[in-house]
């Protein structure tokens, strides 16, 4: 059951809507950013943003990081409250490894396509159809779709996952196909795919990166595995969000363009301001890469979420548990294989 459709959350958002919280206006002389500090201070809160956030949330939080930290670090807080800059799933995986805590999320309608691109009834009749298959899902999924699953994995540990497995062992992977077809290539696999995606890793032009490059000769691609097989093959380095800015910081060149959601080079400017970023060209006319649903998330609504604690993400029980299982494996081979490295 998503929090969309608890009883008890539609309850408490009546409740809200009666007392005006949800309409009300904020005062413009209002410092927001001194206003969330103090929240977080005074409710014992955690603020957990992910590296595709507007910069200043990133400025503001606690931690920042990608799917495999921000679900490590939701896992080891100490905070009574955790507010979830992020996407849907981020939070219900916060609350599916946390569950004493209360989680919030500043907009409900802040999805993920690619979660979207996988319903859990589908797939579940496309598992039964596999018996023999062991079921790997890369978190970006619904909670219903980890119950379905075996382990979790990132972008960052995936290979290594699928690397600790017997040869032999026949795997589905699911929900997205070009990570998926990634991991292949890069293990010699034969994984049964999922056929999902992620609606901002699809949309760079091929034909608009080889003139970005013939413009900057000297400029390296970098890119996420969930771009398609033909943006990655154009790629100079592949990994996953904190593995491409710690490339970006770490390489010798000076130019990079950057092939993944544009809220990662707050960071990567940070990290390293002499280096010269340029966002891949997507193959839209608006030229902006920009997950929407991340974008959905402002210092406005994390005021308010703060304040009144609300919208909670709440979760059945039985849901929780069956969820639980897969990130438990996930992250207990993350530490062994961090040992083993």
């Amino acid at each position: 059951m998503g929090v969309e459709n608890s009883v008890a959350f539609q309850e408490k958002m009546k409740n809200i809507e009666k007392k005006g919280f949800l309409d009300m206006e904020i005062n413009p002389s209002l410092d927001l950013h001194e206003e969330i500090l103090r929240l977080k201070k005074e409710k014992n809160a955690v603020l957990l943003a992910h590296y595709y956030q507007e910069s200043e949330i990133q400025d503001i939080a606690d931690y920042i990081g990608d799917s495999l930290g921000l679900a490590q670090n939701a896992a080891s807080t100490n905070a009574d409250i955790i507010v979830f800059a992020g996407v849907h799933f981020m939070a219900e995986t916060a609350k599916i490894v946390n569950p004493g805590k209360k989680v919030l999320l500043p907009d409900l309608n802040a999805g993920c396509s690619l979660s979207d691109s996988c319903p859990p009834s589908l797939f579940k009749a496309f598992k039964e159809k596999n018996p023999d298959h062991l079921v790997i899902s890369y978190i970006n999924c619904s909670a219903e779709i980890k119950a379905l699953s075996d382990i979790i994995c990132t972008s960052s540990n995936a290979q290594l996952i699928v690397e600790s497995l017997p040869k032999d062992q026949k795997i589905i992977f699911a929900p997205d196909r070009n990570l998926g077809g990634y991991i292949n290539k890069q293990t010699g696999r034969n994984m049964l795919l999922w056929n999902g995606s992620c609606m901002v890793h699809e949309i760079f032009s091929h034909e608009k990166l080889v003139k970005l490059k013939e413009r900057h000769p000297e400029a390296k691609l970098i890119a996420h595995p969930e771009c398609e097989e033909i943006i990655l093959q154009m790629a100079d380095y592949i990994g996953s969000t904190t593995q491409l800015l710690d490339f970006v910081a770490k390489d010798s060149g000076k130019v990079y363009i950057v092939a993944t959601e544009a809220g990662i080079l707050h960071q990567m400017s940070l990290n390293s301001p002499e280096k010269e970023l340029i966002p891949a060209p997507p193959n839209n006319n608006c030229a902006c890469n920009d997950c929407p649903h991340m974008k959905l998330n402002t210092l406005e609504k994390l005021y308010l979420c703060l304040k009144y604690e609300q919208p909670e993400i709440l979760m059945d029980e039985q849901l929780r548990l069956a969820a639980k299982k897969p990130i438990d494996r996930m992250l207990d081979l993350s530490k062994q294989l961090m040992k083993k490295s």
